[in-house]
């Protein structure tokens, strides 16, 4: 499927406007560009001008004004307000999802690296940037595999609690460190960051309030409720889209909730 990109705007955001304020100062050579999010259809045609309806415009700091893009190949400059009356306008198409621009043809380099939707819809190829992005990620995932790997039941159970939702005392300890080390080594990223989420103790005391049935869930889910000897009171109401357990363990850590807490806290124990 081609067609000419419609549906984003094409306004530059501020951090487009940050990194591209200075004009561009490319080196001659051949260049290569790709459609990002794993895009990949048989040909894709980007805007090369700007118009009323879909702006191309790039943010010149000297002159404090917004100016006008147009490709065309006639033309030594990837400014409209720089070229002639007689600019020959022609498609730019991305074949299978990739775009080959030789060094011969500095213009659509140049108008390449101005366009608002470099670094959005599209990017030069950097191998050096895609094996770096890809050490990184082989880090994280090293990283995340270890310290599941090191991990005593008791902390097995919290993240286990807390990642999965599960109450941990229905699986055997193999079952839960398998889950947890698959977990780590599918999303290192998302599993280090609960590691260091100071909240991750407390959210996995909160299933455990559940699981105890010191707190229940009333009115298909939408309410908390307390289920102890001396409350069976209303604790809050989740709103619609909400992590019922993240919003109890916020209200358990604040003022108003720490006395709360500390009752579920003494019948747990007392269980």
């Amino acid at each position: 499927m081609g067609g000419v990109f419609k549906d984003t705007p094409l306004f530059l955001n501020s951090n487009h406007i940050l990194s591209k304020m200075k004009k561009s100062n490319l080196t001659p050579k051949d260049r290569y560009y790709r459609l990002r999010n794993e895009l990949a259809p048989l040909s894709y045609t980007i805007a090369t001008r700007n118009n009323r309806r879909y702006p191309l415009l790039w943010y010149d700091e000297e002159k404090n004004v917004n100016r006008p893009l147009r490709y065309a190949v006639n033309q030594k400059s990837p400014f409209e307000d720089e070229q002639d009356g007689n600019a020959i306008i022609e498609p730019i198409t991305f074949e299978r999802g990739f775009l080959f621009v030789p060094k011969t043809n500095p213009v659509l380099q140049q108008f390449l690296y101005y366009h608002p939707q470099n670094g959005v819809l599209f990017e030069e190829v950097d191998n050096e940037r895609d094996a770096q992005k890809v050490v990184e990620e082989l880090n994280s995932e090293v990283e995340a595999l270890i310290r599941a790997r090191e991990m005593n039941i008791e902390q097995l159970e919290i993240v286990g609690r807390v990642l999965f939702q599960r109450d941990t005392t229905k699986v055997t300890s193999a079952e839960l460190k398998r889950d947890v080390l698959i977990y780590a080594r599918n999303y290192p990223k998302q599993f280090l960051e609960a590691l260091e989420d100071p909240m991750l103790k407390l959210q996995s005391n909160v299933h455990i309030f559940f699981d105890k049935s010191l707190l229940g869930f009333r009115n298909g889910n939408k309410e908390v409720w307390y289920n102890t000897p001396t409350n069976k009171k209303k604790m809050l109401t989740v709103p619609y889209g909400e992590d019922p357990y993240v919003l109890v363990s916020l209200f358990l850590k604040s003022d108003e909730g720490i006395e709360a807490l500390k009752m579920l806290e003494f019948h747990l124990d007392s269980a």
